[in-house]
């Protein structure tokens, strides 16, 4: 996950948008802190998923093939 410095930093930059129109470099700086907030919430958002099993009311294994499959090639590396 992003450290707390570059979440506050987000904030910051997110409040002050909001207040006064940001510099060149600021915009850069919130549009890069924002890719990497998201790849890192994406990446965090996989892994939990590679957790999962589906099991129906019947008790049968109903895991998704897709699903299934990630997990198996994680298994593998």
């Amino acid at each position: 996950m992003l450290s707390q410095e570059k979440l506050d930093r987000i904030n910051e930059l997110a409040n002050k948008s909001k207040q006064q129109e940001l510099t060149k470099e600021e915009k850069s700086e919130q549009k890069n802190l924002r890719q990497e907030y998201l790849q890192s919430a994406r990446k965090s958002f996989k892994n939990q998923l590679k957790g999962v099993t589906v099991i129906d009311p019947a008790g049968n294994d109903v895991t998704p093939a897709k699903l299934r499959q990630m997990q198996e090639n994680e298994k593998k590396n």
